[in-house]
Parts: C-alpha cells; structure tokens; sequence
C-alpha cells in the first residue's frame, strides 16, 4: 500500500497537470486571460468608435468649462449690475436665469454643435461629408449672430432707462415716446448686424432704417415744432442775456423778477406768482426790462 502510494506521487511530480508549469501561480495565470480578452474586446470595436467616445467626453467637458468661465467672467466685470432692470433681464428672471447664465448656456450649446459635428466627422458619415465644410463655417456665425441679438435687445433696454431717466424733467406728453424709440433703434440695428452675419442680404433693410431714421427726424420736428422754437430761442437767450436773474422785465401782460433762465422756459415771479413763459414767446411778445 505504501510502495503504491510513493509510485503515484513520483509519476505526478514526472508528469505535472497540462497547462500549469512548475512554479507557475494561478492568479497570475488567471489576469493573463483576462487582459488577453479585454485586448481582443478592444480590438474588436472599430477604432472610430474609441475616437467617437474620446471626443463626446473632451466636447462635454470643454461645454461645461467654457459655459462657466463665460459666466464667471461676465459676473466680475460688471454686467449683472448694468442691465439690472432691463426688460430682459426681468423676463429672465421669470424663468429663473439671468443674462449671464443665457449668454454661458449659449456657449456650452455652442461647444456641443461642435462636438457633435465633430462627431459625425470622426465616424465617416457619408451624409455629413459635405454638410461638414459648411456647417463649420455657418455655426460660429450662428452663434456671433444670437451674441449681437441678445446684446442690442439688452442694450436696448437699457438706453430706454437712461433715455427715460434724463427726459423725467420735461413736462411734455409727447416725450415719453423718445425712450421706445431709441430702444427699437438698437435693437434695429442690432438686427441688422446679424443678419449681415448670417449672410443675409441687408440692403433693403438698410434703406428701411434711413427712411425710418429720416421719418423719425421729421415727425419729431413737427411734433415739438415749439419746444424746438423754444429751445432755439432759449439758445440765443443764455449766449447774449438780454435779461438777467434778478431783473424786472414785463412779458406781454406778465410782469415779475426774473428767477431762472434755462433753455425752454424762463420763470419770472410778482405778489406770490411765478410765470412760466416759453423762451418761444419771449421771441413772439418781446420783453420789457424795467428801471427803476
């Protein structure tokens, strides 16, 4: 029995198991496997696929940054604070953005087309074989075009609250339409400079934009004909001071000290009573200045 067992442990020790060596470790063996079947795996996925999913990861990562860092960078120079108020940015507001975020949402859009555009690139798609030159010139304009709309519509906006904030001293029923107008005059030409980005012939837009400039002038003349007399005359006025603060002068049947002089009206006060007589009429009537 024993003799049996010694013969059976030497013929195994001669003849060891088929595809385990002498000394050879079975862990080591085992990863042998498993990357020579990764390798095998990976060889047989077409090379553009790996290529494909290279530039879907750089395409989203380079969105997120580049959409960020606008962001950011818009914040510290300034702009949140300069179109505080502006139509726009209320209207963001409403859906819970702002500008800023808009403007860096269009970036990160901006970075995805290009991904995916490179995408249909690196995998041979015959349909984006010519599409792909085109569309590579055609998208930054795209997107220089929605930059410049998005900035004359903010722009725009804001012109019609400074606009609106000088003329709040001038009395006058017709001045309130001034601020509007300076704001679709922006964002006219605001449109005008995307569309000539995007190709788009401009001309007959152009010539619109000189009739509408030339109706505006012309409309406005009449509108305040007499501001502007009053103006014109309050211009010769303040240059050769016929009359002074202080002076007694008479104006048709109005008579008083003169308290102020400015561009449009001057304001002359008697017994309690301040007249406020347009330069115009000053021009019309004539003046009395009165000694004493």
């Amino acid at each position: 029995m024993t003799g049996s067992l010694m013969r059976a442990t030497v013929a195994s020790v001669a003849h060891p198991t088929p595809g385990l060596g002498v000394g050879t470790n079975p862990v080591t063996t085992g990863l042998q496997v498993d990357l020579s079947r990764l390798t095998g795996l990976f060889d047989a996925v077409p090379q553009w696929v790996w290529a494909a999913l290279i530039v879907v990861v750089a395409g989203i990562v380079a969105a997120f940054v580049l959409g960020t860092l606008t962001t950011r960078l818009l914040i510290r120079v300034g702009i949140p604070e300069a179109i505080e108020g502006t139509a726009f940015e209320r209207t963001a507001r409403e859906f819970d953005t702002s500008t800023v975020e808009v403007l860096g949402t269009l970036v990160r859009f901006f970075v995805l087309g290009i991904t995916f555009l490179a995408i249909l690139s690196v995998a041979h798609v015959t349909v984006a074989a010519s599409f792909w030159s085109r569309t590579v010139e055609f998208l930054p304009q795209l997107f220089f075009a929605a930059v410049i709309l998005i900035v004359g519509i903010v722009v725009g906006d804001k012109v019609q609250i400074v606009v609106g904030e000088r003329l709040t001293g001038i009395k006058l029923p017709q001045i309130g339409i001034f601020p509007r107008l300076a704001k679709f005059t922006v964002i006219y030409v605001a449109v005008l400079v995307a569309l000539s980005q995007l190709g788009v012939a401009t001309l007959a837009l152009v010539v619109l934009l000189a009739v509408y400039l030339f109706a505006l002038v012309f409309l406005s003349a009449i509108a305040f004909s007499d501001l502007l007399k009053s103006g014109a005359a309050g211009s010769y006025l303040l240059l050769n001071q016929p009359y002074a603060i202080g002076d007694e002068i008479e104006i048709g049947e109005k008579r008083g000290i003169v308290q102020e002089v400015n561009l449009f009206v001057t304001h002359v006060e008697n017994d309690g009573e301040e007249f406020i007589v347009p330069n115009s009429t000053v021009f019309e009537e004539g003046i009395v200045r009165i000694r004493e």
